[in-house]
């Protein structure tokens, strides 16, 4: 998806029928289509291929000789049985970026696993670190280690297109939830793997920083971080605590991680004196990170939400007009390309096999006869 806002034609693979599992992940619905799979599968098109007919098969392959990347996410091993593997594709088209995205890589103890973003969340040791102090392990409300890993392979695709540019040669790419996810632990990793300190959860806090943390209000919640002294000077001074700065429990940020609890209770305890609004008027303009925490609502209604241009609208075939968040990323030279709407299963399939593998009519209809494709028909 991203790839195609930077203007890549991509093409999705389906089965026939029922297409990519996502598409019965609801409600909500938006019409007869899941908002969850119209959320993240702009800018493709759809060919509803059976992968398990010869013919089937045969497509594929001849698809991928005239494509720049092939991306698949099955179990190892599972599409060299049809053979599409990447020793079959690289036989046919020696150019191809072949990037597989599983839930544990290609090779080692636990690679015939499905992988869905909550396990490697947790196998990953990601829920352990999240919930409250106290509490439960969580879920993050979104599907942290998918998007991590989306957003790797992306950077792995373009780079073994580089790669392709200098040398001529294509190559295969593994990217995995697991090694996205424990990539993505950063200072919680080092500071197991060098201090031997185990991971705990701290809610809005964090471990090694105070105050970097929400907190209640009259009406709500604020978070705000204090990075270095000067910014605990400054909080200090906005929540009219002088004295608060200049005891020497909390001198540093050493010091204040080591008193944290004395300290966010008489933080706590100010902060609970005003409305979010009020505290928010009073952070303007300091230099201290703050904000509130924000229902959906107050996201999409927020001014500088609204600037970046976070919102991209389309006209769905048949959802209507729908909206989903859009690319976090600007570029001075040029535009990210004009969205184009989620797909139906097999919407593109006749036109795919046209333009760009020259099939006639009559084989077409031959394929669309015995099931090998499937093309829906858009009313």
């Amino acid at each position: 998806m991203n790839l195609g806002d930077l203007g890549a034609e991509v093409i999705k693979v389906e089965r026939p029928g029922a297409g990519d599992d996502t598409r019965a992940w609801g409600p909500p619905f938006a019409g007869t289509e899941s908002v969850y799979f119209l959320s993240v599968n702009r800018n493709k098109k759809s060919i509803a291929i059976n992968m398990k007919d010869s013919k089937g098969a045969k497509l594929i392959r001849e698809l991928a000789a005239v494509s720049d990347v092939f991306v698949e996410n099955y179990v190892p091993g599972k599409l060299t049985e049809m053979g599409l593997g990447y020793e079959d594709i690289k036989k046919i088209a020696p150019h191809i970026v072949y990037c597989s995205i599983t839930g544990y890589g290609q090779t080692g103890p636990m690679v015939q696993r499905g992988g869905y973003d909550s396990i490697a969340a947790a196998v990953s040791g990601l829920m352990h670190i999240t919930g409250h102090e106290d509490g439960e392990p969580v879920r993050p409300g979104v599907a942290m280690t998918d998007l991590a890993t989306g957003l790797y392979t992306s950077g792995a695709i373009m780079a073994g297109l580089l790669q392709r540019y200098k040398t001529g040669k294509g190559l295969h790419i593994d990217c995995n939830l697991l090694s996205s996810q424990v990539a993505c632990l950063t200072h919680i990793a080092a500071n197991y793997l060098n201090c031997k300190i185990e991971a705990k959860r701290w809610g809005t806090a964090h471990g090694s920083i105070v105050p970097y943390q929400a907190f209640k209000t009259k009406d709500g919640y604020i978070v705000v971080g204090a990075g270095n002294d000067q910014q605990f000077v400054t909080v200090c001074k906005i929540l009219n605590l002088p004295e608060v700065s200049k005891d020497s429990r909390y001198k540093t940020n050493t010091l204040r991680v080591q008193n944290r609890k004395e300290l966010i209770d008489i933080l706590s305890n100010r902060f609970s004196e005003k409305a979010t609004i009020e505290w928010l008027q009073l952070f303007e303009g300091s230099g201290v990170p703050y904000g509130p925490i924000n229902n959906m609502q107050q996201v999409f209604s927020d001014p500088q939400v609204l600037h970046n241009g976070l919102v991209m609208e389309m006209n769905h075939p048949t959802a209507g007009r729908i909206a989903v968040p859009g690319p976090g990323v600007r570029y001075s030279e040029f535009a990210v390309s004009h969205p184009k709407p989620p797909p139906l299963v097999g919407q593109h399939t006749v036109e795919i096999l046209k333009g760009m593998l020259g099939y006639k009519d009559d084989a077409i209809e031959e394929l669309l006869r015995t099931g090998a494709v499937a093309q829906h028909e858009v009313r």
